[in-house]
């Protein structure tokens, strides 16, 4: 499944920072733009892995509803 996000950067002294807009808690940083591209890429994959493990240890089968949903931005 392919999603898309916003990423944002900022070169911070000898730093570049890297936040993605959609998901809070997900920022790094590096040494170059290409790093922190990757790391960033790194941080979101973990925090969605994560908040989908957390979620399915949090429902119980039968009571909990689970489904996509599509927004379209204006």
């Amino acid at each position: 499944m392919k999603r898309q996000f916003t990423a944002v950067y900022k070169k911070s002294g000898k730093w570049y920072l890297g936040w993605v807009e959609e998901v809070p808690g997900v920022n790094t940083q590096g040494k170059t733009l290409k790093e922190t591209k990757e790391n960033l890429k790194e941080a979101l994959l973990l925090i969605l892995e994560t908040n989908r493990l957390v979620n399915k240890r949090q429902t119980v089968k039968g009571k909990t509803i689970r489904e996509p949903v599509s927004i379209i931005f204006k």
